[in-house]
């Protein structure tokens, strides 16, 4: 059935391809699918959140039965790499070590073992004997630059290119930019606003923990097998670790319990392929969820100062935005997510005549930073949007209406664009879809806007706000995400589609599956999918940066063009005529005297008459990032007794183009905004004074459950951005960048308290209430 726009696959809502499957518990994760005799990897992990590693017996543990092997740093090559999985070379710095002397956060990798059972492998880790000195760590960002202490001494590490890589300061990267003379505008402003705003580390937590397994094929190859965002990387950076040739190894992606960017990042592969190289048998390691939370990633913390300069009637006149991150023990995405905190904000608010950007990433003793779900992005819209609803309350105007004079529209560019990228320059590009004015109308019909007021009391001393927020993302990183996918017809009309796109979790492999079907005129269920294997599939960079649909489908949608043309070509010889006299209509070859169905063409072609294999490959590297936007509004209710606050209702309204498959991006925009909710609301990492996590497992570290977040309601406009796949742009990140702006601009509506940092809690918003106006708290 064609559906708007004449398209048959694209546009419906299907179900997932693996959706039956999963549910019916078929064994499909890593865990289900590690070869049964595999030795289990367990880490002896630092109880210190600094210490410098003196000695380590093993002796106790080698004695133990089951065990097999005892890695500590002095049995490992010594090679500066990063774990953070992205382009080559890494925008990261090289800072970290398979093991290391040095134990740089609580949680830390001390020594590894391998043994025949999870059992016998953690009381191998009790038997370890662990001498350390203590050291003094650096527990506060704001006191991390150029600390007496500093956290990365070694003399190998270093950065594959300038980004203001600076260890002996423990400055992870540093980064500045300007349009026009910020300081000039700001003091010929009629009104100046200075803010600042702290946001914190956040869990991903994602139901699946960390998972890998290794093993040697007949051919002494390094397999491996993990739940991971980026397999070529994942390969590259293990063949550079171990010192092997990248085609030693080969890495395969299964499906992935959810990821949200935390398994960008390499972490068991590397001691499963200690034990596997060692002992030549299968070996695999499963985080427990304390190891998930002490020792893979968090989302950076940062401190945003905000200036804006504007005239009484509304026109922003400039933005300067400052920002210090906490990149915690190892540079993990230090540089690229520091810069998508100006890089996916600045550009909303085009019309300025001057902006500034910068700062640093800085070390400190906790918890490595590293990719989570809309990085930077959250972080700076927090901040910005803000300072917006700031400056609206100080000029005395609707914050809507701010936003409306100011905001980015379609046909429109910003020169942000062009400077700043992740990690990279950035590119020139013209804004040809942005439904920011439909998204903001149905938004505020959604939520009552107009009808509600902001403030209203509801109960005595129980008040009812509502805020709003915008948001834009990218859709994968222009010059640098790059991905292939290969078509092959099979006898009897059915199609394999080989890419190296991961699936998530999120359906990527059915909305590949969709463009594939669309552009063959097939129907999906036409298309078996095989995803993310390094051998078996072509390349792609990896889910991140909202790069699959806009980057993955140009790929596909590319390689079926070319199918078409074969199946054309194939076809006409079959019947006799010149190509450019048949048509081909996904079921049919027809010529001018007949025609020949696929299913007949394609058994002819492998058994009987000019047999041939048909396979076509298509490639696509991104040269633009067009934007999704959003609308958000919040409704909460605060009692001002407590300071306790109720998210009544969440309207959330996206442009991200063409949905391939409008039922999966909603999910999307869902699940991304109950992750904003949490941060908003309650999720926060706790320390102790000497660097011990407090918030190690869920009974502690509170994520949102269903009963916390009574509605959500997401929709989308109806848009086509002409650069996509079918007019699609990306979804996966922008839901969640809006809450945490939303919900506290929706609080200092209420009650007047501005909560400035982080989660939005009911002492803040005690301390808050009756607060002078500007005040920091």
């Amino acid at each position: 059935m064609k559906q708007a726009g004449g398209m048959s696959e694209v546009g419906r809502s299907l179900p997932k391809i693996d959706a039956l499957g999963l549910v019916r518990g078929t064994p499909a994760y890593t865990d289900d699918l590690a070869p049964r005799e595999a030795l289990c990897v367990v880490a002896v992990r630092s109880p210190h959140a600094h210490a410098r590693i003196l000695s380590i017996d093993a002796t106790a543990a080698l004695a133990l039965p089951g065990v097999l092997a005892v890695f500590t740093w002095k049995d490992v090559p010594r090679v500066a790499v990063t774990r953070a999985g992205q382009g080559h070379p890494e925008p990261s710095p090289r800072d970290r070590f398979i093991l290391d002397e040095y134990v740089r956060h609580v949680g830390d990798e001390a020594a590894i073992v391998a043994a025949e059972t999870e059992e016998q492998a953690r009381e191998a880790v009790r038997a370890v004997r662990v001498e350390y000195e203590v050291l003094a760590p650096v527990l506060d960002f704001e006191t991390s630059l150029d600390n007496p202490v500093v956290l990365h001494p070694e003399p190998e590490i270093h950065e594959n290119f300038p980004i203001g890589f600076e260890p002996r300061r423990n400055v992870a990267s540093a980064y500045s930019m300007h349009v026009g003379d910020v300081d000039a505008v700001v003091a010929g402003a009629e009104v100046v606003l200075r803010r600042r705003y702290y946001t914190q580390a956040q869990q991903h937590v994602a139901l699946e923990p960390h998972c890998a397994c290794t093993w040697l094929d007949v051919h002494g190859r390094l397999n491996v097998m993990s739940s991971t965002q980026t397999p070529w990387h994942v390969r590259r950076i293990m063949a550079r670790a171990l010192e092997r040739e990248v085609k030693e190894i080969r890495v395969v992606k299964p499906r992935i319990g959810g990821g949200f960017g935390g398994k960008q990042m390499l972490h068991g592969e590397l001691y499963c392929a200690l034990a596997t190289l060692r002992t030549g048998r299968p070996a695999k390691m499963v985080y427990t969820r304390r190891e998930v939370f002490e020792a893979t990633n968090t989302r950076h913390p940062m401190r945003l100062d905000v200036t804006l300069g504007a005239d009484r009637d509304g026109t922003l006149r400039a933005i300067d935005l400052e920002v210090l991150s906490d990149t915690g023990a190892y540079g993990e995405h230090a540089l690229t997510v520091f810069m998508v905190a100006g890089a996916k904000t600045l550009p909303l608010y085009n019309k300025v005549e001057a902006v500034r950007f910068g700062g640093r990433t800085v070390y400190t003793n906790r918890v490595p930073g590293g990719a989570y779900r809309g990085y930077g992005a959250i972080q700076g819209n927090f901040a910005l949007e803000s300072a917006l609803d700031e400056l609206a309350d100080e000029l005395g105007l609707d914050p809507v209406a701010l936003r409306e004079k100011n905001m980015i529209a379609e046909g429109e560019t910003s020169p942000i664009f062009a400077i700043m990228g992740e990690g990279t320059e950035g590119v020139e590009m013209i804004i040809e879809s942005c439904k920011l004015p439909e998204c903001i109308r149905r938004g505020k019909e959604l939520i009552g806007w107009d009808a509600k007021g902001p403030r209203r009391e509801v109960a005595p001393g129980v008040f009812r706000g509502l805020g709003m927020a915008l948001a834009m993302q990218g859709s994968g990183i222009p010059t640098i995400d790059m991905a292939a996918a290969t078509l092959k017809l099979n006898d009897f009309g059915s199609f394999n589609l080989l890419i190296g796109a991961t699936d998530l979790g999120t359906g990527s492999d059915t909305i590949l599956a969709q463009i594939a079907a669309e552009t063959l005129g097939v129907a999906t269920g036409d298309i078996i999918v095989y995803a993310s294997d390094t051998d078996r599939t072509p390349f792609d960079t990896g889910a991140y940066a909202s790069s699959t649909t806009y980057v993955s489908g140009h790929a596909v949608q590319t390689a079926a063009l070319k199918m078409r043309q074969e199946i054309l070509v194939e076809g006409a010889r079959s019947l006799g005529c010149e190509p450019a006299l048949a048509t081909f209509d996904g079921n049919e070859v027809r010529g001018p005297d007949g025609a020949i169905t696929l299913r007949d063409l394609s058994a002819k072609l492998l058994y009987n008459e000019h047999q041939k294999q048909l396979m076509t490959t298509g490639s696509h590297l991104c040269e633009k990032s067009p934007p999704p936007y959003m609308a958000a509004f919040a409704e909460v209710e605060v009692d001002a007794a407590t300071g306790e606050v109720t998210l009544v209702d969440y309207v959330a309204v996206v442009d991200c183009g063409q949905a391939i498959n409008p039922n999966l991006a909603l999910v999307q925009v869902e699940g991304g905004l109950a992750q904003g909710i949490g941060m908003a609301l309650w999720e926060e990492v706790v320390y102790g004074p000497q660097g011990h996590l407090r918030t190690r497992d869920l009974m502690s570290y509170k994520i949102p459950g269903r009963e916390d977040i009574p509605s959500i309601r997401a929709e989308l406009v109806e848009s086509h951005e002409p650069s996509g796949p079918y007019g699609a742009k990306s979804v996966g990140e922008i839901g969640i960048d809006t809450p945490p702006a939303a919900i506290a601009n929706a609080v200092a509506a209420a009650v007047g308290a501005r909560v400035r940092e982080l989660p939005v809690t009911p002492e803040k918003v005690l301390n808050g209430m009756g607060a002078p106006r500007g005040q920091n708290r």
